[in-house]
C-alpha cells in the first residue's frame, strides 16, 4: 500500500474509532451480512473446521455456531479499530481482569511471568488492558505484517497503555533486556507452525494438530511461571479476563507439559462458547501423517 492510500485508510479507521459503541454495533451488523452472505469471507475454511471440530453436531448447529462466529468477528473487526482512540477509563470498564492476584503475587515477589492466550474472545483488549493494571513492564509478542505502515498502527494501537510490543523473533532479546525487574511476557499460544517447525503433534479438536512448541521452550529458557488469560464475552462490548496460575516451575516439568496445559484450557473455552475462537484461521494447513512419515 503507497503512502497516500495508507494515509487515507488511517483517516478512515480514526474516524470510525471515534464512533460510539451503539453506532459502531450497527455498523458491525452491516459487516456482518458483507462478511457472511456477500464476499462469503473463509466460509469453506470456516465451515471445514467446524465440521471437522465437532464431528458429534448436527448439520444445523454447525450452521448456526458458524452464523453467530460471523456476527462476532464483525463485532471483534470494528472492536479493535475502537481500540486506536478508546480512554483508558473506558476499557477499563469494558474489559475486566478477574484473579489479578494470581500474577501480582508473582511480581511483587520478584519472579516475572508468562501469560498465555489464545485467538479467542477479544484477544485485541488483552494487552492493551493489561498495561492499566500492572505497575510492571508487560511485553506483548506479535507476529510482524507485511505491511509495515500497518504494523506501526498496529504498534501504536496496543502498546496505547504502556504495553511493549515485541517483534517475535526478538523475544528472548527483549526479555533479556528486563532480567533485573519482574515483567511479564504475553504470547498467544495458537499460532501455527510453518511445517519446519512442527515438532509436536496433539489432539486438538478432535483433530491431529501440529502445535508450535514456542510458549515451551521460552518458558523452559526463563524458568518463568506461566499462567492462562481465558478470555470470556460477558455481553456485547464487555469481556472478562479469568488469570489461571498454569504451571509454577516449568524447569519440574515433562516434555510437552506445558504446551499440553495451555493447549487443554484454549480447548475447553471453545468447547464451552466455540463462535468466540478465530475459525477463519487456516489452522490445519497440512496433514499431521506427513509430519509423522519425514
Amino acid at each position: 500500500m503507497n503512502r497516500v492510500t495508507f494515509r487515507i485508510t488511517a483517516s478512515i479507521l480514526y474516524l470510525i474509532s471515534l464512533l460510539p459503541f451503539p453506532v459502531l454495533y450497527f455498523f458491525s451488523d452491516i459487516l456482518y451480512i458483507f462478511l457472511y452472505y456477500i464476499v462469503k469471507y473463509r466460509r469453506k475454511v470456516v465451515l471445514n473446521n467446524l465440521l471437522n471440530s465437532f464431528p458429534e453436531k448436527s448439520r444445523s448447529e454447525i450452521e448456526q455456531i458458524e452464523k453467530r462466529f460471523y456476527r462476532y468477528l464483525a463485532d471483534l473487526m470494528l472492536e479493535s479499530v475502537k481500540t486506536i482512540s478508546i480512554s483508558a477509563n473506558e476499557i477499563k470498564k469494558r474489559f475486566v481482569f478477574k484473579n489479578l492476584d494470581n500474577m501480582k503475587t508473582y511480581l511483587q515477589n520478584g519472579r516475572s511471568i508468562i501469560a498465555v492466550s489464545g485467538h479467542y474472545g477479544n484477544w485485541e483488549w488483552g494487552p492493551v488492558a493489561i498495561g492499566l493494571e500492572l505497575r510492571e513492564k508487560v511485553l506483548v509478542v506479535y507476529k510482524p505484517l507485511s505491511d509495515k505502515r500497518f504494523e506501526e498502527l498496529m504498534i501504536s494501537m496496543r502498546s496505547r497503555f504502556g504495553s511493549i510490543m515485541v517483534p517475535m523473533k526478538q523475544t528472548l532479546r527483549k526479555v533479556f533486556e528486563y532480567r533485573n525487574e519482574p515483567s511479564v511476557l504475553v504470547l498467544v499460544g495458537d499460532q501455527t507452525p510453518t511445517f519446519e517447525e512442527s515438532q509436536y503433534i496433539t489432539n486438538f479438536l478432535n483433530q491431529q494438530t501440529a502445535v508450535f512448541l514456542g510458549v515451551e521452550k521460552i518458558a523452559l529458557k526463563l524458568k518463568n511461571p506461566i499462567v492462562y488469560f481465558s478470555i470470556n464475552r460477558i455481553k456485547r462490548g464487555y469481556y472478562e479476563c479469568v488469570i489461571k496460575s498454569l504451571i509454577d516451575n516449568p524447569e519440574q516439568t515433562k516434555d510437552h507439559e506445558i504446551t499440553e496445559a495451555h493447549t487443554r484450557e484454549l480447548e475447553k473455552n471453545i468447547r464451552f462458547q466455540p463462535e468466540y475462537w478465530l475459525w477463519s484461521h487456516k489452522r490445519w494447513k497440512f496433514s499431521p501423517e506427513n509430519l509423522k512419515n519425514d
